[in-house]
Order: C-alpha cells, then structure tokens, then sequence
C-alpha cells in the first residue's frame, strides 16, 4: 500500500508571513478605543456654565425690555448670544479638561455638528426678519430653534438634554401661536430652563 510523501517543512517558507503580535494588538485597541468613543456620550457639559448662562439670559431680558425700539431690543440679544456662548462654551471645556477627555473626540464632534445647523439657520433667519421688520417672530424662532439644536445634540450627550429641548420648543410654539408676552417667555426658557436643567445636571454630572 502506497502513502503519500510527507513534504518536509522548507526553512525558507517558515519566516515568509510573520505574525506580528504587537501590531495586531495595537490595532485592536484601536478598534476597541474607537468602538468605545463611538457609543459613549458627552458627559463634558456644564451644569454650572448653563446656570450662569441663565442668569445672563435673565439680566438681558430686563434690559431688553427696556429698550425703546426694536434695534436697541435686538441688540441686547445679540451680546446676550455671544455672552452666553462664551460663558457656556468655557465652562464646558474647562470640565471636559478636568475629566481628562479632549473636545477632539468623536462624540464631541457628533454632538457639535448636530447643535450647529439649527444655529446657522437660526442666524439667517434673524437677518432676514430684522431687515424686513419683522423681530416680533423672533423670540419664538429662537426658542423652537434652540429647542430642536439642542434635542438632537442631546443623543450625544446627556438624557436630560432633550427634555430641556423639548420644553425650548413647547415655549417657542406658544410665542408664535398664542398672545402671551414674549419676553416672559424668553425669560423662562433661556433664563429659567437653563438655571433649572443646569442644576441638574451640575448635580448629577458635575459642575
């Protein structure tokens, strides 16, 4: 009964494909890493940042409401705008470096590129109704718009987040529907909800 030759093993075949163990591994934790970030969420907001936004919010409607026409109003809001986003966007990196994570993150990234449309859309409304002379839609543009930015950023990030959203575009839908005073509800949603949710989340989430 004839067997098949053995073919011997050929030393020049044995180091042709090496297995690299090192960079296999390091490939997997890159991939374990990257996994990782993709799923987790922003935990970088500030609760304390959103407080003092708040209270920004509150100050600039009293002065707004003091104004005597419309530009005087609509100014006020713009240095509240840039106000706000410079105290909120400080506090938020401040934690996020305390936390010992990046604003180069991926979720990060996610969450900023969720929030801005809305924002930009937000802005050219602004031009095109204080040019037509038309800023009495302006507050309920806002709140429904921030509201929305703020719900889709919110899957990247905390859960109360999109609550607070929802409640912006409850206020934002009742200044454009109904005769209520829009300046109170301007001072309850940017002032309040943020002081409100703010706590919160410095409570839970750190400041």
């Amino acid at each position: 009964m004839l067997y098949p030759e053995k073919t011997p093993d050929r030393p020049e075949n044995a180091g042709r494909h090496p297995v690299n163990l090192a960079a296999r591994a390091e490939e997997n934790l890159r991939f374990i890493r990257s996994t990782m970030e993709n799923a987790a969420v922003f935990t970088g907001i500030s609760g304390l940042g959103f407080v003092l936004t708040g209270i920004t919010a509150l100050l600039a409607t009293w002065f707004a409401s003091a104004q005597p026409d419309t530009g005087g109003w609509l100014y006020v809001w713009m240095a509240e705008l840039v106000l706000a986003t410079a105290v909120a966007s400080g506090f938020t990196w401040h934690k996020t470096k305390t936390q010992g994570r990046s604003l180069r993150q991926t979720t990060t990234r996610k969450l900023v590129s969720a929030f801005v449309p809305a924002m930009v859309v937000g802005g050219l409304l602004t031009l095109v109704l204080s040019r037509e002379q038309s800023t009495h839609l302006l507050p309920g543009i806002w709140l429904s718009l921030y509201g929305a930015a703020v719900i889709t950023a919110g899957a990247w990030s905390v859960r109360v987040l999109p609550v607070m959203g929802a409640m912006f575009m409850a206020l934002g839908a009742t200044a454009l529907l109904t005769p209520v005073p829009t300046d109170w509800l301007m001072a309850l949603g940017f002032g309040g909800l943020h002081i409100v949710f703010g706590v919160m989340i410095w409570r839970r989430y750190g400041g």
